[in-house]
């Protein structure tokens, strides 16, 4: 962090709090801690009162060991996600008391994440002297269990909360008081089949995120500081819980629907070795150097991500005909043409191409990843779309893969059938653009597309779909409310609650569980408490043939009215006025959110191109 940065940051106040996601972006490690220690002096109370609309989670921290040091790398990994951290320390070695009790004071707050941190002192303090293997086996047990128990009774007790916790690292100061070589193995062994039992929580418990540290730990991140750990019980050092800050910044910018879908990557010395005009398709390395072994292993990286759901695009300042002859044909390239949703190769502003292709995709430049070897084209990338996550790799090109995994930004909490389709059914909607201008008019594209659309309660299978659409989808999203798969879950099991699942297909193909309504009868009033539909398939009328389904079998049903709300975010503004447009009538509005209702049948004509079958009954296992 520069001098200049820092100046600026310490005089940053509640109300300049938006500027902060710039000046901290580019900032990682130490640099980002000390950003943090800067920003942690702000009252996040008066931060709200100026800006209402900053997503601001209120993280708990309990644990075994002194935590302190998580304050401010949580407060500046929140900030590069521009959000606005509210961190809650609890008392030392409070985390049974903390988890364990439904009515601690940690429930009663109301976190959104609850970080219960783990440190390998939680088990050496309670050995006795001298031990064994098997006193270790003991211990470690005993307070799986624990944490086990604890799990159970979070799930219940901060229902809509996440709770991370954390693999605790094996210090060699432990495992070298043993002489035995033997039972320096089978010490091990136990450990990490305690560490085993902690990961998988997060398989049975879909509540529970566990933040595996080995891979910190592999990579150079010192366990922790010996004497931080003697004389102030922190026994984690302050890089690895900067590490672990790390991923908990992702999962809070999840939660707050800041979700990255795609992957926008350059090609000049970024996907390949050299410059193409230049050097020629035979003159770039992609293979068989050691070069050139570097960037078919970064190829090889950007196609797994693909292969996840994640939408690799290619910018370049290039001529696009010779870029596409090269991805289509040169032999020793692992990335081909059709791995791209697009190709945009040009002379033009890399931000412009960003935001054009944003438009293109009907996503956010919020959305969006860009990988660079260009300082430049990096820094006017950052400047210019702020949201967008700017990731230069610089002249080394065997370092491309590290730099580019070493944030988590398109991880899941959960991988779903619809994210593996994604790409290929956003080739198939490029497929929809090129029909579209085969047409003189919008509605004759409509009729001919054949779109057909089934509203039905939703599965057990598709509890973690409705729940990604919740944390992902931002645009089409009347209510923002972000549910994790345990509300999903609950609310099918509600008797007063419905939560419709929506999917579509058309003469192109499945475009899979597009979106969700979720209702609540209270007497004669329906409540559409949220109803949010993909980014891919808005416009097309899929939303007011749903709606019309919905409030048909209200009014059916028995329904004195129907009741909906809007809550405006940075990225709805579109969608404010779609009840009032279906017949709503206002009861309540202002700058921040709506109310409408409805108290008969819309008489509004019907949306008669799309087919529709809908079902409003369930079928609870």
């Amino acid at each position: 962090m520069t001098d200049a940065t820092a100046e600026e940051l310490r005089e940053i106040t509640a109300e300049d709090y938006p500027a902060v996601r710039g000046l901290v972006a580019g900032l990682s490690g130490d640099a980002l801690v000390r950003a943090g220690r800067l920003l942690a002096r702000l009252d996040p109370d008066r931060v709200l009162a100026a800006h209402p609309a900053v997503p601001a989670p209120l993280i708990a921290v309990t644990g075994h060991g002194t935590l302190s040091a998580l304050v401010p790398a949580l407060t500046g990994e929140l900030a590069r996600h521009g959000l606005l951290a509210r961190v809650r320390l609890s008392d030392f070695d409070s985390w049974v008391f903390d988890l364990a009790d439904p009515g601690s004071a940690l429930y009663a707050a109301g976190p959104s994440l609850v970080l219960c941190v783990l440190d390998a002192d939680l088990v050496a303090g309670e050995l006795p002297l001298p031990w064994r293997v098997e006193d270790v086996e003991r211990v470690l047990a005993e307070k799986t269990a624990l944490v086990e128990r604890a799990a159970e009774v979070f799930a219940t007790a901060a229902r809509g909360a996440t709770l991370v916790l954390n693999t605790v690292p094996l210090p060699r100061s432990l495992t070298a008081q043993l002489v035995d070589l033997g039972a320096r193995a089978r010490l091990g062994a136990v450990w990490r089949e305690a560490n085993a039992r902690l990961l998988r929580l997060t398989e049975t418990r879909p509540e529970v995120v566990t933040v595996d540290l080995d891979p910190l730990l592999a990579e150079g991140t010192p366990a922790r500081d010996v004497r931080q750990s003697v004389y102030a019980k922190a026994h984690l050092s302050d890089a690895l819980l900067a590490g672990y800050a790390r991923e908990v910044g992702h999962l809070a910018r999840q939660a707050a629907g800041g979700a990255k879908k795609v992957l926008a990557l350059d090609l000049d010395d970024t996907v390949w070795g050299g410059v193409l005009g230049e050097a020629g398709p035979e003159g770039i390395e992609v293979a068989g150097s050691y070069r050139g072994e570097a960037f078919r292993r970064f190829q090889a990286v950007a196609k797994q991500l693909g292969s996840q759901g994640v939408l690799l695009a290619a910018v370049s300042k290039n001529d696009r005909e010779p870029v596409v002859k090269t991805l289509r044909e040169h032999p020793e390239l692992t990335l081909r043409e059709d791995d791209f949703v697009q190709v945009r190769a040009n002379w033009r502003p890399k931000h412009e191409n960003l935001a054009e292709l944003a438009a293109a995709l009907n996503l956010s430049t919020d959305s969006f990843v860009f990988v660079d070897d260009s300082a430049f084209e990096c820094g006017l990338v950052r400047r210019e779309l702020p949201g967008v996550a700017v990731l230069q790799v610089g002249g080394e090109p065997a370092l491309h893969v590290e730099r580019l995994l070493a944030d988590g930004w398109f991880d899941v909490r959960a991988l779903t059938a619809e994210d593996r389709a994604r790409p290929a059914r956003y080739r198939e909607e490029q497929a929809r653009q090129d029909f579209l201008h085969t047409f003189d008019s919008l509605d004759g594209y409509l009729r001919e597309l054949d779109i057909s659309v089934t509203l039905a309660p939703v599965d057990a299978s598709r509890t973690d779909r409705i729940s990604q659409l919740t944390l992902r989808t931002n645009q089409f999203n009347l209510t923002t409310r972000r549910l994790q798969p345990a509300e999903v879950r609950a609310l099918r099991e509600d008797p007063a609650a419905r939560v419709l699942a929506i999917e579509s297909a058309d003469r192109f193909g499945d475009n899979g569980l597009v979106g969700a309504v979720l209702l609540r009868r209270d007497a004669g009033v329906l409540h559409v408490e949220n109803f949010l539909l993909s980014c891919r398939v808005f416009s097309r009328g899929i939303e007011r043939a749903v709606l019309d389904a919905v409030l048909e079998h209200a009014f059916d049903e028995g329904a004195e009215e129907v009741r909906a709300g809007y809550v405006r975010t940075a990225r709805n503004g579109k969608v404010a006025d779609f009840y009032p447009q279906a017949g709503f009538e206002t009861v309540r509005a202002d700058e921040a959110s709506a109310d409408f209702r409805l108290t008969s049948r819309p008489t509004a004509t019907p949306v008669d191109h799309i087919r529709l079958t809908a079902r409003f009954e369930r079928d609870l296992p």
